[in-house]
């Protein structure tokens, strides 16, 4: 039997630097790993050996992860298969999982993240082997089948799927506790009338296909919003369980949450509704400047038309920034950035920084605390995102300062860490603004915020910076006080762990 350190586990991925990263990752967690850089030496590789575990990607040149799911399922079906892809969808979701997949990892994804998902499949690999060990040592031995009716029993109640049957009566003959927990049923007990409880999708469904002479083992599946906002969405798949006679004896239901591919699904359609938002109230302010200026009845003197056209500048230049913003957002999510990675000392790029702010500094009558001699505290990064990165917080604790406010910025170093710490005297954010402040298109919205203008990109670009050098951002604030922005660096990565 397997066990978590000595999991044998494939992965096949395309991507040579994503395999060699979780490769690493594993074998650190005591597991031996092998990789293949396509679906066709992942599909001979898997049915040659015995794996416990197969990472397949959704996405290769030539066969793609569906195909090598369904080879391996073909010929390994005890080998326990997530999907991983970077372009998650619901069809895909579905198609995968109807497949045999036994789970879906969304990329990127950090270390934990990946454990977090394995282990269960880990488990899940433990059981079927202790159910295929059961069954030949049945067959070998003629075990009791009270014994073995037990032993069914737990397994099938360790998975996550629930599994209820039905006989023709209405009445329950087998159930999980997956099942009970997922439909929200109490007290069952076999025999007892179970119809009505259901959901009305699957009770339609039972009476619809089978409550008539059913001919062909045929299956239908729903799906159910069983709570609101997406929180738990099940898909039930309803087949038809034969007598040797081949008369109806029953309904076998199983239940699978497909709540988290939901929300993805919702997530992408929430983005796009905000994207097509943000990008309407430029475009529809130019083209109306434009319009006017077009117009030969509106007769505009030339001091109109430059007023009418330099708006529309603005307008544009901030269309251009947001849509730069998107791309920079895409490209760090999809890894498409080519980093140049060096030694960088963060306090130059907050002085060079500070340079670029001067007039807007003095505007504010601000006062900055940052000594710029305090000695180098240097990180391997690629120099163009951390000044993005840098840019986007000096620019916050400018913009939402009060008048004749101050910023203190400092850097040091703490264990593996180097920190830059920005704190300003400013109007700060409420308790259920810090929450959303790294959500896409967020600002905060008040009497303070209504004449500061901005894309609502910054402060997610900076989290996704941080996250790409597996770092993390600290952020205390009190409404009308000021801001505390502390971001950890590890100054000790490698080349390979910042592309991956």
């Amino acid at each position: 039997m397997v066990s978590d350190s000595k999991a044998n586990i494939l992965v096949i991925d395309d991507e040579e630097a994503l395999r060699g990263a979780v490769k690493r990752i594993l074998e650190r967690e005591g597991f031996t790993v092998e990789t293949a850089g396509n679906g066709e030496s992942g599909i001979a590789l898997g049915t040659a050996g015995d794996y416990d575990l197969a990472l397949i990607d959704l996405k290769m040149p030539g066969l793609s992860g569906i195909d090598v799911l369904r080879e391996l399922r073909k010929h390994k079906p005890n080998t326990v298969c997530f999907i991983t892809t970077a372009y998650a969808s619901y069809e895909t979701a579905v198609e995968a999982t109807k497949m045999g997949a036994d789970g879906y990892i969304l990329k990127p994804f950090t270390p934990e993240e990946l454990l977090n998902h394995l282990n269960p499949g880990i488990k899940k690999r433990q059981l079927i082997l202790e159910a295929e060990a059961l069954k030949n040592e049945r067959e070998a031995r003629l075990l009791e089948i009270a014994f073995e009716r037990t032993r069914l029993n737990t397994v099938i109640n360790s998975i996550a799927d629930g599994v209820l049957v039905v006989n023709t009566d209405g009445e329950v003959v087998y159930y999980n506790n997956a099942a009970m927990k997922l439909l929200n049923l109490q007290d069952v007990v076999i025999g007892r009338p179970i119809l009505e409880e259901l959901p009305k999708e699957i009770q339609e469904i039972i009476f619809a296909n089978f409550t008539k002479e059913v001919t062909e083992r045929k299956s239908f599946s729903t799906e159910v919003e069983l709570k609101p906002n997406h929180e738990l969405v099940i898909e039930a798949t309803l087949s038809p369980v034969m007598r040797q006679n081949g008369k109806l004896s029953g309904v076998v239901i199983v239940i699978k949450n497909i709540s988290e591919f939901k929300k993805v699904e919702h997530l992408k359609s929430q983005f796009v509704s905000m994207v097509a938002h943000e990008l309407k109230a430029p475009v529809a302010a130019t083209l109306g400047f434009l319009n006017i200026i077009l117009n030969n009845e509106m007769n505009l003197t030339r001091e109109q038309e430059t007023d009418f056209l330099t708006r529309s500048r603005v307008r544009l230049s901030s269309l251009l920034i947001m849509v730069n913003d998107l791309l920079d957002i895409s490209r760090i999510e999809m890894k498409t950035v080519t980093r140049e990675i060096k030694e960088i000392d963060l306090n130059q790029i907050i002085s060079e920084t500070l340079g670029l702010f001067t007039a807007e500094i003095k505007k504010k009558d601000l006062t900055i605390i940052f000594d710029p001699s305090a000695g180098q505290q240097t990180i391997r990064a690629d120099h163009g995102e951390i000044t993005r990165l840098v840019t986007n917080l000096v620019s916050n604790s400018i913009k939402y300062n009060k008048q004749s406010g101050r910023v203190d910025i400092n850097c040091r170093k703490q264990k593996r860490y180097v920190i830059f710490e920005i704190v300003d005297t400013g109007i700060g954010l409420k308790a259920e603004e810090q929450a959303k402040l790294f959500g896409e298109f967020y600002r905060a919205k008040n009497e303070f915020t209504k004449d500061i203008t901005g894309t609502g990109l910054g402060m997610p670009i900076v989290k996704r910076i941080v996250d790409a050098y597996s770092g993390k951002i600290e952020v205390e604030s009190k409404y009308t006080e000021g801001t505390r922005f502390s971001v950890y660096l590890p100054f000790d990565l490698t080349d390979e762990e910042i592309n991956n």
